[in-house]
């Protein structure tokens, strides 16, 4: 079973109450590759420019993700962003973005890369979005990430690329404001009718709700002691997700995604959610072994069991 992500690649400035680090490695691509990569291999569509270290570029490839669609634009510069946490860490402000080379970022999935069976589009416009389902082979199942911008600047877009893909990631503000509910319940529902049969709200430290079909399953975040960093969080979340989801059900030998898997594969993404926030960046996820996401998620399961 294959995996493809695409998605953004960039340098990270982060400052939280627990400490700072600058142009550390980042992006919602990179985040998730590291994390579906503790599962199954992963390919990786993005881009970067002439600055991409190469130290960088190694250590997605040794943790078993394929950088071959990763393109580089000579004389471009890499995305940047700067943000600094709240003293609680549930809030974050924006301080710069620089685009660079993904401003005009046209993703070109390669021929290799287009017989993938789960596709994750990670956070982009629509339009983008749409752009590489139209390269795609058919794939299994496609999940993808949006935000309030395309929400509010590329509505009818959204509304095109919902009809396309079977599964949504969103937080609860982001879900509210698309379907125009006030109510998480009412507004996973309301997304379900626009196109995704499943939906999965983020609730941030209060863990995530996922719908699927006529069910609804809410489940708690990880808990954990010391949270020096949450950038990354939600794009481990859906990494880890979507790489126990291909796995499984390749392993399982190619049968529809159940109910009970994609359960399971929310508790992994929980899980290794945890661990991208015990550290800045992605040090703690890249550092991560399955042994260890295995021995958390056991934990986790113990913690539920009533």
């Amino acid at each position: 079973m294959s995996l493809l992500v695409v998605g953004s690649v960039a340098y990270d400035t982060i400052k939280t109450p627990q400490g700072e680090v600058v142009e550390a490695l980042g992006g919602a691509a990179v985040y998730f590759s590291l994390a579906a990569g503790l599962f199954m291999p992963v390919r990786l569509v993005g881009v970067v420019g002439d600055d991409f270290r190469g130290a960088d570029l190694d250590l997605l490839s040794d943790r078993s993700v394929d950088v071959s669609g990763l393109e580089r634009v000579h004389g471009g510069r890499t995305f940047r962003w700067t943000g600094e946490y709240s003293q609680d860490m549930n809030s974050r402000e924006t301080l710069s973005v620089e685009l660079n080379v993904f401003e005009n970022f046209k993703p070109k999935v390669p021929q290799a890369f287009r017989n993938s069976r789960f596709v994750f589009l990670a956070n982009a416009p629509p339009v983008t979005q749409m752009s590489v389902l139209d390269q795609m082979d058919r794939p299994d199942f496609v999940m993808a990430d949006t935000m309030d911008l395309w929400i509010q600047t590329a509505h009818k877009d959204l509304l095109g690329l919902l009809r396309r893909i079977d599964g949504l990631l969103v937080n609860d503000s982001e879900a509210m404001l698309l379907t125009e509910r006030h109510n998480v319940i009412q507004a996973g529902r309301a997304i379900q009718d626009l196109g995704p049969s499943r939906v999965v709200i983020k609730k941030g430290e209060h863990g995530a709700i996922l719908f699927d079909g006529d069910h609804i399953v809410p489940l708690p975040a990880y808990p954990i002691v010391s949270v020096k960093d949450p950038t990354g969080a939600g794009d481990s979340f859906a990494g880890a997700l979507m790489g126990y989801l291909a796995c499984s059900v390749g392993a399982r030998g190619g049968l529809a995604v159940e109910p009970r898997v994609f359960k399971q594969a929310l508790g992994h993404g929980a899980v290794v959610a945890s661990l991208t926030c015990e550290d800045f960046g992605v040090r703690r996820i890249a550092a991560a072994s399955k042994a260890e996401v295995k021995e958390r998620f056991a934990q986790y399961r113990e913690f539920l069991s009533l």
